[in-house]
């Protein structure tokens, strides 16, 4: 015998499509199709503390974006990016070309300068 109990399938409450408007802010526009307008109106009052002047190229983007996706998950939103691609991890940069910090030498290690006291 299994203590596992599914969970109860309910239809989603709303559906939201964010859209990306282009590189001056505002940057984003939500977009309902359905559901209840207290419930979408909560929810974009919340999406839009959270992106409100973040681009999706900015580093907090991702996690901004992350705690929009469980928002909607959390109060049964059907959540939709436009164009799909931001709904998707961007990759880090690559940070090959910038020595790591215990690469540097000291400054009292450079022979070229006297240390300064």
């Amino acid at each position: 015998m299994s203590d596992y109990a599914p969970e109860s399938v309910e239809p989603p409450k709303a559906s939201v499509t964010v859209v990306y408007l282009g590189p001056v802010a505002p940057h984003w526009d939500i977009r309902s199709d359905f559901g209840d307008k207290t419930v979408v109106d909560e929810f974009h009052r919340r999406l839009n503390a959270r992106l409100t002047l973040i681009p999706p190229h900015d580093p907090q983007f991702r996690r901004n974006r992350e705690r929009v996706i469980r928002d909607a998950e959390r109060e049964n939103i059907l959540l939709a990016w436009d164009p799909p691609e931001l709904a998707e991890s961007f990759p880090t940069r690559d940070r090959g070309d910038r020595p790591d910090r215990g690469d540097r030498p000291d400054r009292g290690d450079r022979p070229d300068r006297p240390r300064r006291y």
